[in-house]
């Protein structure tokens, strides 16, 4: 028993002395290790007597757990003086003024998406989402588009390649957003009223057209929806997207298959020293076609056409972008140069919202 006091002496001494993690374990081998010393002495109570076994047992137990509990109490202590002088070390006072970052600027076509759909959401129409490859029947056949039909050429639309011998219908690039409307009519039904801004990809490139640029269409679909409805829509996405007062739009006939009657749509304008002007002067400007929806479109998403009715209207949105912020030319918006950037784009802080204004 003696030894084993001086045993319990030494070791919490030594942990008690121990100012390094290395210092520690070296300590806590030579007494609970394979070879250490307790852990021998434990290992010889096989071959004491019966009666100094049961006096021996219980105090070497003892032992270990109070040199294991001690091991245990100074490594935690350890560690959380080498936490503290860490932390010294690397003090930081938070209240000095931050270095100066770059911020990056969102890009103008994303801001004037956001303002789309800020502008349409406050008039209770919802986004809606497609896939960008779409089959021929979404794209053409269920828009009322005929098999002759000028886009339906490979001059006007990206087809995408299929095998030899491949019968299937053809897939290709979706030539406007439209049939994200099919998509929503069929999983939705009506009433229902949606937007539908993204990519499309048709056979253009000039200053004015690109092989993929951007549009948004929207769709509402009631029992009595009438154009005096569509006109009125019309008009409140532009007072608030051009942030004028006072706007007049002219409705003039046109033909869409999607569509009947279709009309596209004029924004009155004026252009003094080469700049742009909305809701006032004599010139007008074609901004967006529109319409009521087609019978057979309707019919292509599910919806009978005899208990509801409903108008669409399309319009791209890198050309109200140039008209809104003055830029010249279409082609800057795909260069990736980060000098147009910073001079067009836009806070990445500020999200557009009616109540505040939708360019700050």
């Amino acid at each position: 028993m003696d030894s084993i006091s001086a045993l319990r002496a030494k070791y919490l001494e030594q942990i008690g002395a121990a100012h390094a993690p290395d210092t520690l374990e070296a300590v806590r081998l030579a007494a609970l290790g394979k070879k250490g010393e307790i852990s021998l002495m434990m290992r010889e109570l096989g071959k004491m007597p019966a009666e100094e076994r049961q006096s021996a047992g219980p105090a070497l137990n003892a032992l270990k757990n109070e040199v294991d509990a001690a091991l245990r109490a100074r490594k935690s202590g350890l560690e959380d003086a080498a936490l503290d002088a860490r932390l010294r070390s690397e003090w930081l006072d938070v209240t000095l003024p931050g270095r100066p970052r770059p911020m990056g600027t969102i890009h103008p076509v994303s801001q004037v998406m956001e303002e789309l759909t800020a502008i349409f959401a406050d008039m209770g129409f919802a986004v809606a989402e497609g896939p960008q490859v779409e089959s021929d029947w979404y794209n053409f056949d269920a828009l009322n588009i005929a098999p002759e039909h000028p886009a339906r050429q490979e001059h006007d639309t990206f087809f995408l390649h299929r095998a030899p011998g491949d019968d299937r219908p053809p897939h290709v690039l979706r030539t406007h957003t439209s049939p994200v409307q099919i998509r929503a009519m069929q999983a939705q039904g009506a009433p229902i009223r949606v937007i539908a801004p993204g990519r499309v990809y048709r056979m253009d490139m000039d200053q004015t057209h690109a092989p993929m640029f951007h549009q948004v269409e929207g769709l509402a679909i009631d029992r009595d929806i009438s154009m005096a409805q569509l006109k009125w829509t019309l008009e409140e996405f532009c007072r608030a997207f051009f942030e004028v007062d006072q706007v007049e739009l002219r409705f003039r006939a046109s033909h869409f298959p999607f569509t009947e009657p279709s009309a596209e749509v004029d924004i009155r304008c004026s252009w003094k020293d080469g700049q742009l002007k909305i809701g006032e002067g004599d010139s007008w400007m074609e901004i967006l076609g529109s319409g009521m929806v087609h019978p057979n479109v309707l019919r292509a998403g599910g919806i009978d056409p005899d208990a509801w009715q409903g108008f669409a209207f399309g319009m791209g949105i890198d050309r109200i972008a140039m008209l809104k912020y003055g830029i010249p030319d279409l082609r800057a918006f795909f260069e990736s140069d980060l000098r147009w950037l910073r001079n067009y784009g836009f806070s990445a802080l500020d999200k557009p919202e009616l109540a505040g204004g939708l360019s700050r």
